[in-house]
């Protein structure tokens, strides 16, 4: 019997609709899109907003900032904004489970809009405290965003598409990363007058998807099990999909919540103390940290002296930047199609073992470059490799696996812990890599070498391939992972009816115990 409905949900397919297309393109332009848009605005126009913190300093005080005050104000800029990652992590968990996902997107605009407006008028209030403060406002909005959209569209997407939709908040990051980088260029807005304009952009986005998103439907998913309401599972479900027979997968979502009622809403806590998914959760955990301190922001970092040595002209650099931000959105929008392809851990294993080649080879060339000539150019080709592996695998694989490996009632907690893990460590590498580029120089790079092989063999062994399945199968995968815990959980189920035959009684005992 289990044979045949599953032969049945083969044919059932769920094609790409157009709601379903936008809802992806609304809530990942809205959000995604502002989180890599912050990252990378401050870069160019640093030397401008230092001045402005400088003459505000003196003429507030009639003394110019003394060099290390500045220093440490502008480490407090660009590290806030992680910081405040961190913060918006923590309240992913009682925000989507108390105002759904749409909810949350909808709310977490506020926050953007209210720091867009503030950095835009910092230089008419002469203050740059608020800079400072909106950066961890606008850290707080995009920790939000980094892990609610994912959850969203994750839930909305059907099984087939799940993984291309994952990407497409990636993907717009990177577009982000790619549109503060052209602006910031010294001809456009990376000047002593258009910074603040610059900084104040992001609330645009925002606003247009404060507008529009309350049109479209909230997760089927959050409404069936969360909010118990069948009747609006099944009418957004029915637009998302564009057909009218969405049974199976309103049984499936039954099936999941039948199979969860024993367990409640899992805690954060409780999610870190239970045994059935022990690896689901150190899964997530060591995907983020490889995806972190693999050194993409040490990279980026390098990127323009690398490109100096290298002979590049220095007002030409920024152009050269906009290239690489140019081949991330590329490489990343090749992954959105890819992925349902190949699959995730091809991509993640091929995505790490680039990163792990290139700071390899970027070690030696960065030693070699004043000896040899052409040393300098097999830099460039590193970074560049880099850039692609990153981008295929290592960036946006990760956020669809926590989708993936995780049912309804543990999703929000384990979102919550790999994107506090995701912050933490973006937080660590822009803090520590300055001393450790100081300290160790090129060598730094075999660091993230090593952090990146380290990944690779994690996922090698333990990671099993997730496309084109249901939640529920994807469970049962790593339930087998966790067997051991299975066997023993058996004790505290007593009261739940085991059905005779190994098999059925296996599946039973790893349902229950999720």
């Amino acid at each position: 019997e289990k044979q045949e409905s599953s032969d049945y949900n083969e044919g059932s397919k769920g094609k790409m609709t157009l709601l379903l297309a936008l809802v992806a393109l609304i809530s990942a332009f809205g959000s995604s899109f502002q989180y890599g848009y912050n990252v990378s605005v401050i870069n160019s126009p640093a030397p401008y907003m230092q001045e402005f913190y400088n003459q505000t300093y003196f003429d507030r005080n009639g003394v110019p900032m003394d060099s290390g005050f500045q220093t440490l104000l502008w480490s407090l800029t660009v590290s806030m904004y992680p910081l405040g990652g961190l913060f918006g992590s923590l309240m992913v968990w009682p925000l989507v489970n108390n105002c759904g996902r749409k909810g949350t997107l909808l709310i977490n605009n506020l926050f953007s809009i209210a720091a867009a407006v503030l950095m835009g008028t910092s230089e008419l209030a002469k203050t740059f405290e608020v800079i400072i403060l909106s950066r961890i406002i606008m850290g707080i909005y995009a920790g939000l965003a980094s892990n609610v959209v994912p959850m969203f569209l994750g839930e909305m997407a059907p099984k087939n598409l799940r993984g291309a939709i994952g990407v497409v908040p990636q993907l717009f990051i990177t577009i982000g990363i790619l549109v503060a980088q052209i602006l910031g260029l010294n001809s456009i807005l990376g000047n002593a007058e258009g910074w603040p304009v610059l900084l104040g952009l992001t609330g645009i986005p925002s606003l247009i998807q404060l507008l529009i998103l309350p049109f479209f439907p909230e997760s089927p998913r959050y409404l069936l099990i969360q909010k118990g309401n069948e009747e609006q599972a099944r009418q957004a479900l029915r637009k998302l999909r564009g057909w009218d027979d969405v049974d199976d997968e309103i049984e499936e979502m039954r099936q999941e919540d039948r199979s969860e009622k024993e367990g409640g809403q899992f805690s954060v806590l409780s999610l870190c103390t239970f045994r059935g998914l022990r690896w689901q959760l150190i899964s997530i955990v060591v995907m983020m940290m490889g995806q972190q301190l693999s050194g993409v922001n040490g990279v980026f970092y390098y990127a323009d002296r690398i490109f100096q040595s290298a002979g590049v002209d220095t007002n030409n650099v920024q152009y050269v930047t906009v290239s690489i931000g140019a081949i991330n959105v590329v490489m990343t929008l090749l992954a959105v199609f890819i992925v349902e392809s190949l699959g995730r851990r091809i991509l993640l294993l091929a995505g790490f073992g680039l990163c792990c080649l290139s700071c390899a080879v970027l070690t030696l060339a960065l030693n070699l470059q004043t000896t040899v000539s052409w040393m300098s150019y097999l830099s460039i080709v590193c970074v560049i490799v880099y850039i692609i592996g990153h981008a295929i695998g290592a960036s946006p694989i990760p956020f669809v696996m926590i989708t993936e490996m995780f049912l309804q009632s543990s999703r929000p907690a384990a979102f919550m812990v790999g994107g506090s893990v995701h912050w933490l460590c973006n937080f660590t590498v822009g803090l520590v890599f300055l001393y450790m580029e100081a300290g160790l120089g090129p060598y730094s790079f075999l660091i993230f070498c090593a952090i990146c092989l380290a990944t690779i063999v994690y996922i090698f062994f333990i990671v099993p391939e997730t496309k084109n399945k249901t939640f529920m199968e994807i469970n049962k995968i790593m339930a087998k992972r966790n067997k051991v815990e299975i066997q023993e959980d058996k004790e505290e189920l007593k009261d739940f009816h085991t059905v005779p035959g190994g098999q059925a009684e296996k599946k039973e005992i790893s349902s229950s115990n999720l």
